[in-house]
Order: structure tokens, then sequence, then C-alpha cells
């Protein structure tokens, strides 16, 4: 990592992804959206696109922006088509949620927006995507870790041409009576290409390679390994060539549902085998906050299996959706989010900073740019929200939820503020702040070789 070079932007997709984020986690604590509203209502899709395209899926690109020369062991393709990457999205997603907004009845307008916003999408999404694929081209054969966020584009592409057809569809400028007719199942195909292939499919790739890094362990590239990879990129198979198959042969997909979430629970316990071998064989004995607050996001992702095998045995999956994406989204995927941007933030700062002087002066040491006993709360608060909040779901409590959700906006606001001292070297004592060669980084650009 030390000797590959910095994103220049991936410090303003961090910005962009985190006020989404906040501004999801606002409009929950408002009462907007679910669980005041229903589930498919456009004030609820509003909150479900900030968080999934606006948070989840801005922050991976930026994360894969930096982090896929590191997987890969080759430079970063096209580089400067990352910022115009970053505006088309932001500027898709903004027409996106106008759009839901003008469903609802709230805007008045004859303009598309919802058709305007997903080509803006396809568009971001397709320069990001170029980027990461010509890179990944450049390296092959492809290792482990790459080989996961292979197939995670891949479920990235299927997804916008779905979430493509949705916007027209719902902006009447196509018609399809049998997607129409079959709308649920094909929503909840988008829903497992973009929560279980795109997001969790690449995070886990990341992880093979972050967690060993982070924690001084061996890179777990072991046949275990191979069969996550093997059983997820099944059970992703069977979800977007097997799903709509059957939905037009026999109008349901529920063969297909339960052979893909076989291999999904295959591919968790397997998964679950690395975690724990990663763990125990990593030679930092201390392990760091960032790791430790990574664990209520592991923790959170096989809660949200329990509960999704529960809700499917005794036929309450489809009432109880909320509650488990709620579990999935935050708990999961926007945990795992928020404990390694408290690494990454100050670890690139770092690079930025003192990495040329390495060797030549005495500089701060990573963990000084943050203060971990400080900002250990901030992250239980957080997991304690999340998990209150799917109960509060379950239990059909929107009072308790909207309580939840405004904990855990408390403390994400609290995270964001120590990303940003991190990134000014608020925690650096004055002394050491700023050696000679030195320089205090910006807060949204970073320096470096691009």
């Amino acid at each position: 990592m030390t000797g590959a070079p910095l994103s220049r932007w991936t410090m303003a997709f961090f910005a962009f992804s985190l006020m989404c984020l906040i501004g999801a986690q606002m409009l929950l604590a408002a009462g907007y959206g679910f669980p005041v509203d229903d589930i498919a209502a456009p004030e609820t899709l509003v909150v479900v696109h900030l968080t999934s395209i606006g948070w989840l899926s801005v922050l991976m690109c930026g994360a894969l922006f930096q982090f896929m020369p590191v997987l890969v062991d080759r430079p970063l393709s096209r580089p400067a088509l990352v910022l115009p990457a970053l505006f088309l999205l932001a500027s898709g997603l903004a027409f996106l949620v106008s759009g839901f907004i003008q469903l609802s009845g709230a805007i008045e307008s004859d303009w598309p927006l919802l058709a305007i916003g997903g080509c803006f999408l396809i568009l971001g999404f397709a320069l990001a995507v170029w980027v990461l694929v010509e890179t990944l081209w450049s390296a092959r054969p492809l290792p482990l870790p790459a080989r996961f966020v292979a197939v995670g584009l891949t479920c990235l592409l299927l997804l916008g041409v779905l979430g493509s057809v949705f916007a027209h569809l719902l902006s009447g400028l196509i018609e399809s009576d049998q997607i129409a007719e079959n709308l649920n199942q094909y929503v909840a195909l988008h829903a497992a290409l973009g929560i279980g292939g795109w997001l969790s499919f690449c995070a886990i790739g990341v992880s093979y390679r972050l967690l060993p890094m982070f924690m001084l362990a061996p890179d777990s590239d072991g046949v275990t390994s191979s069969y996550v990879w093997l059983t997820g990129t099944s059970a992703l198979v069977v979800s977007s060539v097997g799903v709509p198959l059957e939905i037009l042969l026999v109008g349901s997909a529920t063969v297909s549902a339960i052979i893909a979430a076989c291999f999904l629970y295959i591919m968790l316990a397997l998964y679950a085998v690395d975690l724990l071998s990663i763990y125990r064989n990593r030679r930092r004995r201390e392990v760091e906050l960032n790791i430790k607050a990574a664990g209520g996001a592991f923790a959170a992702l096989y809660l949200s299996a329990i509960l999704g095998a529960v809700l499917a045995a005794t036929g309450q999956l489809q009432a109880e959706l909320g509650a488990l994406v709620y579990l999935v989204a935050f708990g999961w995927l926007g945990g795992l989010g928020l404990s390694q941007l408290y690494k990454i933030v100050p670890f690139i700062t770092w690079l930025e900073c003192y990495g040329p002087l390495m060797g030549r002066k005495p500089t701060p040491r990573v963990q000084d740019l943050v203060c971990e006993r400080r900002d250990g709360p901030w992250f239980v608060l957080y997991f304690l929200g999340v998990g209150s909040g799917a109960i509060s779901l379950l239990f059909h409590r929107p009072d308790l939820f909207r309580l939840c959700a405004l904990a855990t906006l408390l403390a994400t606001v609290a995270i964001v503020v120590e990303l940003v001292l991190a990134r000014r070297l608020s925690n650096v004592s004055a002394a050491r702040r700023l050696p000679e060669g030195a320089h205090l980084p910006r807060l949204f650009v970073v320096a470096g070789k691009k």
C-alpha cells in the first residue's frame, strides 16, 4: 500500500457518500419513508436510494479507486475519468430522488425525472466500471480478492440496466405487461443484485485484502476462500439468470430462489471460517478500533442470515422484509463501511502527509491521527441503534424506530467529525504535526501521484 499511488478524488467520494448517509438517517429519524409509509412508497424509495446509491455505492466506488491497485498490483487505468464519474453519479442521484418525490406528489413537473436520473447514473457507473475493469484486465490472471470485485462489477452492470428499466417504466416512457405483472419479483432480483452482488460481494473481496493488511495476518487465498467465491458466484448466477427464466416460464421463481439461498448460506459458512482464520493468525495482538467495530458489521451479517432463514421458514419474509433489509444495509454494509473508513481516512492522510518523510524524519503513527478511546463509544451507539431499530421494525413500533434512527444519526455525525479531525491532523500534537517537508492535507482532494 505504501508504494501505491493515492487516488486524487477518493476523499470526495467518501465525503459525498457520508453526506448521503446522514441525509438518509435524518429522514428516517424524522419519520419520512418506511415504516411510517409503505415499503414501496415513493418516500421510502427516496431513503432506499440515498442509502444504496448515495452512501453504499459511491463509497464502494471511492474505495475501489484507491484499493484496486493494491488488489492487482497495477496502477489505476484512466484516472481522469474518476471525477466525471462522481459528477454523473451525484447528478443522477439528485434527479432520481427528485423523481421519487415527484411520484409522491410533492413536486409538480412534466419532466421524466426518474428516467433522466437513471440515464445519468448508468453513465456514471459505466465510467467507474470502465476504469476498474480496464485495471482488472491488465492484471490477468486475477488474484482472489480481485475476482470477487470482477463479479461484483458484473452485478453492477446488470443492476444498472434493470434499474433503468424501472425508472423508464415509472416515468411512463416504456410499457411492459410482463414486468408489471411480476414487478415484486423483479424488484427482489434488483435488490439481490445490488445488496448481495455488487455491494456485499465486493465488500467480501476487499476484506480478504484489507483485514490481513490491517491485522498483519497472512493473506487468505486457500481452498476455503476459493469456495467462498465459487458458491457466492453460483448464488448470483442462479439469481440473475435462473430467476428471470423461471418467472418467464412459470410466473414465479420459487425453485431458483431456494437454490440461490442454499449457495448463499454455504458461502457465508465458509466465509466465517476464513474470518476466524485471519483473526487467529494475525501478528498484531492488540487489534485497532476499526477491526473491533468491523466485528459489529460481521455480527449483523450473520444475524441477518439467521433472521432471513427464520422469516422464510415461518412465511413472514415478505411481511418483515423491511427489518431484514435495514439490518443488512445499515448493520452489515453500513457498519463495515464506517468501521473501515475510520482506518482508511487516517491511513491515506498519513501516506499523503508523512509518507514522503518516512525513514528521513520522525513522524506520528497512523493511530496518532485518531483517538480510539474517545471514538469507541460512538461505534457502540451506532450498532446498538441499528440492532434496536431492526427489533423495533420486527415489533412494528415506528415510534421506537425513530428514536433508534436518531441514535445512529448522532453516532454517525460524531464519527464523521472524527474523520474530519483526522484529516486536519487535529489529534496530533502541535510539535509533531507538520515536520519540515510535510503539508496539511486538503479536506476533499488527495495530493500525490495520480
